[in-house]
């Protein structure tokens, strides 16, 4: 019979070769984990906004990686002209503009800007926040 210590002494004495080739492929499946979770999620992301900036055209409303919403005045080369709802002209260089924007909906019967926000008050209807009373 064999006893504890004869085997750990025999299970020491056999050769370990084929421990490095598990960490080799431990490594290349956090390599691959790496690139399908990380690399190529990026170069996606990267890519479509490359095909957004070389489709922003004049007059197309856009939002900038700062936040200015505006509407697309001027292109020279790398330059964009982005004027603002304040009527301030902005230049920003193409790799700036984040996305463009759907033109505001109008309403059919006064013209008047749809506008998505909940918490855009319009200048006439300041009054109307409090109850429309004239104190």
């Amino acid at each position: 019979m064999f006893s504890a210590i004869d085997l750990l002494i025999d299970a020491a004495s056999k050769p370990k070769s084929s421990s490095g080739s598990y960490i080799l492929v431990i490594y290349v499946i956090l390599f691959g984990a790496f690139y399908y979770f990380y690399i190529r999620p990026r170069s996606k992301k990267t890519k479509a906004a490359r095909q957004v900036n070389s489709q922003v055209e004049v007059g197309d409303r856009v939002q900038t990686i700062g936040g200015v919403v505006g509407i697309v005045s001027r292109i020279e080369n790398d330059l964009v002209t982005v004027r603002s709802s304040s009527g301030h002209e902005h230049d920003f260089l193409r790799r700036a503009i984040a996305q463009k924007l759907p033109d505001p909906v109008t309403d059919s019967v006064g013209g008047d800007v749809i506008d998505d926000d909940p918490n855009f008050v319009h200048g006439d209807d300041t009054d109307a926040a409090d109850g429309g009373d004239e104190h």
